[in-house]
Parts: C-alpha cells; sequence; structure tokens
C-alpha cells in the first residue's frame, strides 16, 4: 500500500485526536479574538474559547449554514487580506446570488494535499496520467482535481468537460489511467466510445474513474466496472468547503477524512444533536486550518454515516459513506446543484407566468434531463406559436443563467398542474441512481 503522507495518514487515533484538539482550540480562539463575526456568532451562544477543553466541546459552537454565507457580506465572513487571497470560486447559488469562496495559497495547498492523499490512497501513482473531465473556471472541480493530482505529481490531462470524442481520443493516445468527472458523464463516455468502435475496457489504459458531484449507486458502480472495465472511486466535497476534498481508499469501505484538516460529526438533521456510531444523520463540518473563509459546524445537508473503526488499508482517519440523500431539496443535475427555490426565482420574476410549476428529471442515456413545466398566465395564454415560443426560449435562457444547466420548457394552460393543500411536491424525480 502506498501513501501520499504516511506519517500523518497513519498516525495514532490518540495522537490524531490530540492534533484535532489543538486545531480545533486554536481556530476558535483566533476567530474569537480577530473576527468581529464569529466573536458575536460566540457570545450569541454564550461560548467562549475557554469553553473548548474536549472534542465533544464543539458541540457547543454555533452552526453555520449555507444561508449564512449567502447573506452575510464577504467581507464580514473573510478573515484574510485581498493581498493574502489568491483565489475565489462560486457556487451556482440559490436564489441567483451565488456563494463565494476564497482561498490563501495555505488553503489550496491544504486543498491539494487533501486530493492527493486521497488520489494515492485509491490507487493513482506519480506515473500515472490523470484526464480531469470535471468543468473548470468557477466550479470547483475542475481546478481541485487538477492542483491535487499536481501535487501528487501525476501528469493531468485537463480536457475540462464536453466533445466526448476529443476525450476519448485523449484517454486512448494519452495512455490516461485514471478520470476524474461525474458518474454519469462516464457512462456517457463509454456509449461515445461504442459508437466510435473504441472498446474502453480492450483499447485503452482507463481503469480508474473518480466519480462525485452528483448523486450515484452502488449499482451503477457495477454497472461501470461491468462496461468499461473501470473502477469507480467515490469522492466527497462541496464548494462551501474548498471544493472536492476526500475520496476511496482501494478498500473501497468510505471516504476517509483527513482529520488534521477537518472535524466531522454526524448529527439528527431536525434536533441538531449528535447521533450513535454508524447512525445515519446530516454531514457537518469543521475546518481546522481554512484562512480566507473558515468554516466552523457547517451543515452539508448531506445525509450519510461515519466509520471511526480501523480501515484494512492501515489509515487512522475516520470515513463517511455515501452520501445517501439531503436534508433539503436540493436537485443535483449534471454535477450541478440545483434548488427548485431558484427555478422559482426565475419563473416569478416572468409577468406572463403562474404561480404553479413542477421539475421533472429524468435519466437519457447516462445524462440527466430536466423538463420544467408551467403554467401561464390566463392573460398570457395565446394562440400565437410564435409569442409562445419566444417565451418558452426566454424561459429557458433566463434559467441558463441561473442555473447554469440547461432545461426544457413546456409552457401549460392555467389550472392544469396539480394543486396541494400540504408542501407542494415541486419535483418528480425519475431518475434510477
Amino acid at each position: 500500500m502506498s501513501c501520499w503522507n504516511p506519517k500523518v495518514e497513519m498516525m495514532p487515533g490518540d495522537e490524531l485526536r490530540g492534533l484535532q484538539l489543538k486545531l480545533l482550540k486554536s481556530l476558535v480562539y483566533r476567530l474569537y479574538s480577530f473576527s468581529p463575526f464569529y466573536r458575536e456568532r460566540m457570545d450569541a451562544a454564550h461560548v467562549s474559547p475557554d469553553d473548548i477543553k474536549t472534542l465533544d466541546d464543539v458541540e457547543k459552537l454555533p452552526f453555520m449554514v449555507k444561508g449564512d454565507l449567502r447573506d452575510i457580506p464577504m467581507e464580514r465572513l473573510f478573515t484574510a487580506s485581498n493581498r493574502e487571497l489568491v483565489r475565489y470560486h462560486a457556487s451556482s447559488g440559490t436564489t441567483g446570488k451565488p456563494t463565494i469562496v476564497g482561498y490563501t495559497k495555505h488553503d489550496v495547498d491544504n486543498w491539494s494535499e487533501s486530493i492527493a492523499r486521497g488520489l494515492m490512497s485509491c490507487g493513482i501513482t506519480q506515473d500515472d496520467t490523470v484526464q480531469v473531465a470535471y468543468t473548470y473556471g468557477l466550479f470547483t472541480g475542475g481546478l481541485g482535481l487538477h492542483y491535487g493530482a499536481e501535487r501528487l505529481g501525476a501528469t493531468v490531462v485537463p480536457s475540462s468537460t464536453g466533445n466526448s470524442e476529443r476525450q476519448l481520443d485523449l484517454i486512448k493516445t494519452l495512455n490516461v489511467k485514471a478520470i476524474a468527472c461525474t458518474p454519469s458523464y462516464l457512462m456517457h463516455l463509454g456509449e461515445v466510445a461504442a459508437k466510435m468502435g473504441i472498446d474502453i475496457r480492450k483499447d485503452t489504459k482507463l481503469r480508474i474513474g473518480v466519480l462525485g458531484a452528483e448523486p450515484w449507486s452502488d449499482g451503477m458502480r457495477d454497472r461501470i466496472f461491468e462496461s468499461l472495465g473501470v473502477r469507480g472511486i467515490n469522492i466527497y466535497g462541496t464548494s462551501e468547503l474548498s471544493g472536492p476534498l476526500w475520496c476511496e481508499c482501494e478498500r473501497q469501505n468510505g471516504m476517509h477524512v483527513w482529520s488534521d484538516l477537518a472535524l466531522v460529526e454526524i448529527v439528527d438533521p431536525k434536533t441538531g444533536k449528535k447521533v450513535g456510531p454508524g447512525e445515519k444523520g446530516e454531514l457537518v463540518i469543521t475546518m481546522l486550518q481554512k484562512e480566507a473563509l473558515p468554516i466552523i459546524r457547517y451543515r452539508t445537508g448531506d445525509i450519510t454515516t461515519m466509520d471511526e473503526t480501523p480501515c484494512a488499508c492501515g489509515r487512522t482517519h475516520p470515513r463517511i459513506g455515501r452520501i445517501s440523500g439531503r436534508s433539503d431539496d436540493m436537485l443535483i443535475i449534471r454535477g450541478i446543484n440545483v434548488f427548485p427555490s431558484q427555478i422559482e426565482y426565475v419563473l416569478l420574476s416572468m409577468p406572463q407566468l403562474g404561480n404553479e410549476f413542477q421539475i421533472i428529471v429524468e435519466r437519457t442515456g447516462a445524462l440527466d434531463e430536466m423538463t420544467v413545466k408551467v403554467e401561464l398566465k390566463p392573460e398570457g395564454f395565446v394562440d400565437d406559436m410564435a409569442k409562445i415560443e419566444v417565451l418558452r426560449d426566454k424561459i429557458a435562457s433566463k434559467l441558463r443563467t441561473t442555473l447554469m444547466v440547461n432545461a426544457c420548457i413546456e409552457l401549460v394552460e392555467p389550472g392544469s398542474l396539480p394543486r396541494f393543500e400540504g408542501k407542494a411536491k415541486r419535483v418528480i424525480d425519475n431518475r434510477r441512481l
């Protein structure tokens, strides 16, 4: 077994927890002393740095949620000066306003270190070529994997997304061993390869897929291996924390969370209280060494489990299980986070449209397709098909700008969509993951 950083990755458990406590106390002290935002939060929760004596005392600290990052001015959240910042990334935003994350050089170094450890743990080495087919740009997937693979010493093919035939040419020509992309896109590449007469199993060296940014199942992992001969490795991260951070090792029994970089809790989504060992709950993360945008007890909304028993690979860091759902109503379409509230925001901004809409998600082949059905207002319901077509294109364009995802638009008659006495069921997800 190869380790990128064996001294840390195989640190004895007691020593690791001691390091976590030291980092947690330092983080809380720093933020309480120098961040007015965090000082106000802690004062409101009646907790001070002196109250953090054990790792369990993290529960005394207040939670952070996505709304905090979206609604609180950036200058209050950031603790690094503009001179210290080296990069920004941003999410697509839940109401048209993106969540912006800043990074110092130290933050990017730790992010790269985290990915490098994960890539080596799943079997990628300095001798391998890694094709990064996640989107580059404000989305964290592309550059996150890119920097991590470079830190490892692997050769990187920064192909980004799209142009599948070109992707396959690169995989074949450059003897690519691993590809980082969404699982649905890897399945799509398999379909395109078949049309091109390429057998990925026989005609290429591709053997590892570092797959994430959308929900997927063990069933899809099996299908990918059976059809392509590629071992699917689960990777996890969120843009608010850094981007992709942790992945499975070769044993594939959970994603190793590097305890020197993050402290993980699993809590009941309703009560916020810690659940028992191995029980399912919401993933809450404290980033122990972030400089530009520190995060304490961030509620990710992702439902998972945590396993702190020793891993057969020898690494001592805990593992989180496959994400099994969300505590909110977020969808992931082709690797992009999409909230029904985003769609509602766009639709309600157009005076021709009524209040009722429905989102239908299908999987066509290996790719997700989203259809938005929306009612016209009675005065907007006209027989002029040319006007209807113009309106449909305008809605699609606005949604594409807001979500960064294409949607098929269906305009329907007033009163034709279902009504609900309780909470409206806006989403019909027909995907079988």
